[in-house]
């Protein structure tokens, strides 16, 4: 009787929500929202044309005339930061609007929605809000339900759902890629290691072990590796962190067989049967597109993430150019701080060779470009659907989850607070110009948590009521328009390779420093404790990293500790450190149902505002 009542009141609750959008007199737009995965905002031609004054990146030549169109019907925002530079927090806090320090989420943990400081995300907004919601691709927020002896599993954030491992490449469609291996022993699955799995044009495949939980590799193993090395040119990193990671090489599918284009087939599939269920390639019963309902799609491209692989025929286009590898020198290294130095340790691209250089700057661009002609494809079949249904549509495109390096730092990765980790882009377009003007370039800094704002604001959510407080971003309209409060820096925080490790953006510098002081994620004993302890240890265990970039835009002079900016960098680690560890910082067990820590010693600390004093200004 309990769960019927609870039932009837949550049914009230989500049509209360959609029938006050609806007595809004609003019309709920189409939504789609694309999101890549590791793609730099130089990969761009129109935003190198807004920030550098030409279509190449200034590495060399980039071809994106897809996303230069949607540019050119929309907004193009210049300045766009990730809040994680790792796919799992920086897409939790996408999805969830909330900075991971005010999240609880800031490695691969897998978190849940059981403990009380956690707020529904935007797919389960715009489900209450009359939308049907669906992902095709990678959507990896790392949000998941739990319980009790239950373990982690599908949180049912979207209504349909085709995931690129266990929908696509799972059921044999992919190209190549690494997964885990199991085998039934003892009546139950376990795993016995690593595999790389190669799957050709006429469907046949064949896979070797990469690592094996038990014993060595063997003959055939080494033999497998080595064919595929030499039949797709692989460049491999060969990196402490990952000795096998593929930064290069040619795709065993042709262009619209790979992965990613199997993405956008299922993505085509759901609209062009809309109002009538169809099979997908996999074989599973679907029901397409309802055009009786607002649609909010959310579509994850795997590339241009490891592998690198772009198909020949891309591959073939960019193998021509020569491209300037970023400068670095060894010396940059020493003035880094511990955590740094492990990091440029860990990714390291002291090996490669100046071919194999040229290879992995040339091959990631390729695949870039090849993503951008199946984003002009999903974007095509998206507008044609409006089209015949005569609906309004607003399109979101997060040019990269994070970015990635292809030399800066002395490094072929992310993870770093550099600019070429945290720095992307955005655009923004819509059917209705009166919402998005055509052909605008943006230079305000946002943040990716702006986009969760973005898309309830334009369901009809008025996302400046008190129910929303817990939004950390503002909507992009607001912003275009003027209406949003003029952010004068950027925030984020991550804990992958090298430990807990926050960064603030400003328009002239960029500033990180070390948070807590084990590297571990969080465990219940260590919730809430000790958490000033970055604003008063010594100076050296803080780990500080401060770049002047009027004068060192590549960031390759760590000045925290040159005395004419040690004043300065002080300042900087009490700003930053009040917001990210005093200013609702969040620490979860997610082992447990509702084990958590918020921590408010410096509440409202992330006022916004950088009023550096002018005499701690270096002259």
């Amino acid at each position: 009787m309990k769960k019927l009542i609870r039932g009837a009141l949550m049914t009230t609750v989500v049509l209360s929500s959609a029938l006050q959008i609806q007595a809004a007199n609003i019309k709920q737009p189409n939504i789609l929202w694309i999101i890549t995965d590791d793609q730099r905002a130089d990969s761009v031609a129109a935003y190198n044309q807004a920030v550098f004054g030409q279509k190449n990146s200034p590495i060399g030549y980039v071809e994106s005339p897809n996303l230069d169109k949607l540019a050119q019907e929309g907004v193009l925002f210049t300045q766009a930061f990730n809040n994680s530079p790792v796919c799992g927090p920086s897409r939790g806090s996408m999805h969830s609007g909330r900075y991971p320090f005010r999240n609880g989420h800031y490695a691969f943990e897998l978190t849940h929605q059981n403990p009380d400081f956690i707020k529904p995300t935007v797919s389960q907004n715009m489900r209450d809000a009359g939308y049907e919601t669906a992902t095709f691709g990678k959507e990896d927020a790392y949000i998941f339900k739990w319980g009790p002896g239950q373990g982690f599993h599908d949180a049912n954030l979207y209504d349909k759902n085709v995931h690129f491992k266990h929908d696509l490449q799972k059921n044999g469609f992919g190209d190549l890629f690494t997964k885990a291996e199991y085998e039934h022993i003892g009546g139950q699955y376990k795993m016995t290691g690593t595999v790389e799995k190669v799957i050709y044009p006429d469907g046949s495949s064949r896979k070797y072990y990469l690592r094996r939980k038990e014993g060595q590799l063997t003959s055939a193993d080494r033999e497998g590796f080595e064919q595929s090395n030499k039949e797709f040119s692989l460049l491999r990193s060969y990196t402490r962190a990952n000795p096998n990671l593929i930064i290069g090489g040619e795709n065993p599918q042709p262009a619209g067989k790979t992965v990613d284009a199997y993405i956008v087939d299922e993505f085509i599939n759901h609209f062009a049967n809309a109002g009538k269920t169809y099979k997908t390639m996999y074989g599973e019963v679907m029901q397409g597109a309802d055009p009786n309902k607002p649609q909010f799609v959310h579509l994850g491209f795997h590339l241009p993430h490891t592998p690198v692989l772009p198909p020949k025929s891309f591959r073939d286009r960019f193998k021509k150019h020569t491209y300037k590898v970023p400068a670095f020198d060894k010396t940059e290294v020493a003035k880094m701080p511990d955590q740094l130095q492990r990091l440029y340790k860990a990714m390291k691209a002291e090996g490669l060779t100046p071919a194999e250089r040229q290879q992995a700057i040339a091959d990631y661009y390729a695949f870039c470009a090849y993503g951008d002609q199946l984003i002009g494809e999903a974007i095509d079949a998206f507008k044609a659907y409006n089209k015949k249904y005569n609906q309004e549509y607003l399109i979101i495109v997060t040019v990269g989850d994070h970015g990635w390096h292809l030399g800066e730092q002395g490094i072929i990765a992310k993870f770093g607070p550099w600019n070429q980790s945290i720095a992307n882009a955005a655009i923004v377009a819509a059917s209705d110009k009166n919402l998005i003007p055509a052909n605008k370039v943006n230079r305000d800094i946002v943040e990716f948590v702006d986009f969760a704002p973005t898309v309830l604001q334009a369901a009809g959510y008025k996302v400046n009521d008190k129910k929303f407080d817990y939004l950390d971003g503002y909507s992009l309209v607001d912003v275009i328009n003027g209406n949003a409060p003029k952010r004068e820096y950027a925030l984020g925080e991550v804990n992958i390779v090298i430990g807990p490790r926050a960064y603030m953006v400003t328009d002239r510098f960029r500033f990180s420093m070390r948070t807590r002081p084990f590297n571990n994620w969080v465990k219940e004993n260590q919730l809430g404790k000790n958490l000033q302890w970055a604003l008063t240890a010594p100076v050296e265990k803080a780990e500080l990293a401060l770049y002047d970039l009027k004068y060192d835009p590549m960031e390759r002079n760590n000045v925290a500790n040159d005395p004419e900016y040690q004043k300065l960098a002080a300042w900087f680690r009490q700003k930053l450190g009040n917001i990210v560890l005093g200013d609702g910082r969040a620490e979860a067990d997610w082992s447990k149902a509702n084990s958590y820590h918020i921590s408010n010693f410096a509440k409202g600390a992330d006022d916004k505002k950088i009023d550096i004093p002018a005499n701690i200004l270096p002259k």
